[in-house]
């Protein structure tokens, strides 16, 4: 089955090279009609598990495609030229005559923008081979340069979904190039306001960062988070990244930015008076007096521990300053003020009441 998928592969490779060339009557190389071949030896390539030589056709598919591209942006302006050459010699019909024609029949203008989508469809799929042979920053590459094509060939949507898979194939790899390629495609949703989109894909990007421990970075992104919820007016997620920029702020030990945060969040709809609100509160109280009890006892509340696994960390390993020494009991004070002597004496105390035994 797989020498049968690769004898047909080959077969279409030589129909794509015998389409490039050129003779006597064929000036043109048919460039359409060759990257149609290159893409069926891709597809039979991948068919029989070869990926590499997979990923060689869709790169020649795609060079066929942007060379179509070319061939009618330089071939235009040079009959232009020719054109007004003949036009001053006064064969003025039979020029303007001829030059309908060129342009009717032999360029094909929706091409130009159909050969640049196409172009971009071939080097996606090529990093595609390239993620089936574990090469993913490569793959990355290209299928970053096949968001850009998209993006020149007026296809934004198209482009956003491009960089969100290239995140997804990095995210183990490099997370630093995963949050890059999300917030690219958030920037990109949000230009075409598309704005559930683009908080998705910003989401994906803090949550990654605060993984990271990259904390002033992702301070930013789930301030654009909170913006861009309370402009859509999803109030109530407004108050869990609240919450969540609370506990970046204070693991990292910025108190000041951690009650300004709250502070700001008065203003949202609903927000004081909430369950959220009171648990920054008391979070907050417990943070400044250094009492790691009411801090934890916060950060256990189901509100805290249902939240993105990556944020209830936060919340579980948030330690206050000093080491979260424990406040004192107000029996345990007395017995310190009275010093070492009084400890004894309660301690013979409860030996004299044992001393005559049980009976």
């Amino acid at each position: 089955m797989a020498a049968q998928k690769i004898n047909e592969a080959l077969e279409h490779i030589a129909k794509a090279e015998k389409y490039l060339k050129t003779g006597f009557l064929k000036w043109k190389p048919d460039y359409d009609s060759a990257a149609t071949e290159y893409g069926k030896a891709a597809v039979a390539f991948k068919n029989a598990k070869q990926f590499d030589q997979a990923r060689e056709a869709c790169l020649r598919e795609a060079e066929a495609h942007e060379n179509n591209k070319a061939y009618l942006f330089i071939v235009f302006p040079f009959f232009k030229k020719l054109t007004s050459c003949y036009l001053e010699w006064g064969f003025c019909t039979l020029i303007i005559f001829l030059h309908y024609i060129f342009v009717a029949f032999v360029l094909d203008f929706d091409n130009v923008n159909s050969s640049l989508f196409h172009a971009a469809k071939a080097y996606e799929q090529a990093g595609m081979m390239l993620k089936e042979m574990q090469r993913l920053p490569e793959a990355v590459q290209l299928i970053e340069k096949a968001s850009m094509m998209y993006l020149e060939n007026g296809t934004p949507d198209t482009a956003a979904i491009a960089l969100e898979r290239a995140g997804k194939l990095i995210e183990n790899v490099s997370p630093e190039k995963a949050v890059q390629l999300y917030q690219q495609a958030a920037s990109v949703f949000e230009n075409e306001e598309r704005l559930r989109q683009a908080l998705e894909m910003l989401g994906k990007a803090s949550r990654l960062l605060v993984r990271g421990r990259r904390l002033d970075e992702a301070a930013l992104s789930l301030q654009k988070e909170k913006s861009i919820y309370k402009e859509i007016e999803n109030y109530p997620t407004c108050y869990k990244k609240t919450i969540a920029q609370v506990l970046v702020h204070l693991h990292r030990n910025d108190y000041v930015a951690a009650e300004r945060c709250v502070r700001e969040s008065y203003s949202i709809p609903g927000f004081n008076g909430s369950e959220d609100c009171a648990a920054l509160e008391q979070l907050l109280e417990g943070y400044d007096q250094q009492d790691q009890d009411q801090v934890s006892e916060v950060c256990n509340l189901p509100l805290f521990k249902y939240m993105d696994n990556d944020y209830a960390k936060l919340g579980l390993t948030l330690v206050v300053p000093g080491g979260g020494i424990k406040k004192k009991s107000p029996n345990t004070a007395q017995d310190k003020a009275r010093g070492p002597a009084a400890v004894g004496s309660h301690a013979d105390e409860e030996e004299d009441e044992y001393s005559g035994g049980l009976c």
